[in-house]
């Protein structure tokens, strides 16, 4: 495995959804509506063994990347400790990216609803949702 929850680790007390769209498909419709709230965590890859969420297209890694919620101080909550959702990237060979910005490797990156998720060069895009 290459990635091991963090202390902070918890799962959310609100309803997050992940919706699955296809760049190259004219209908506006999602072909998948995943809901994320769960687990902790959902690790993204073709490894079927370890994967919460498979993605089969070829140009991602085994274990690609990690969704995962982390219930820290919040500063603009007066250090209220909120679970919000991150995306990290496991060191995939064809990057990660939010909202078309490639991450770096090992780093936690906040999400934020209506954010736009890309793996590799998949044509599928996870739009993060809540409510």
């Amino acid at each position: 495995m290459k990635f091991k929850e963090p202390q902070e680790a918890r799962a959310p007390m609100t309803k997050w959804r992940l919706y699955v769209f296809k760049k190259s498909n004219d209908n506006p419709e999602p072909i998948q509506i995943m809901h994320i709230s769960k687990q902790s965590a959902y690790l993204f890859g073709r490894d079927t063994r370890v994967a919460d969420i498979v993605v089969e297209h070829p140009s991602l890694s085994k274990q690609h990347c990690v969704l995962q919620y982390r219930a820290l101080p919040d500063k603009k909550q007066g250090g209220q400790i909120r679970c919000k959702p991150y995306l990290m990237d496991l060191g995939s060979t064809n990057g990660t990216f939010i909202n078309g910005q490639r991450l770096e490797e090992a780093r936690y990156y906040e999400l934020r609803k209506k954010d736009v998720i890309t793996l590799g060069m998949s044509s599928r895009e996870y739009v993060l949702l809540t409510g």
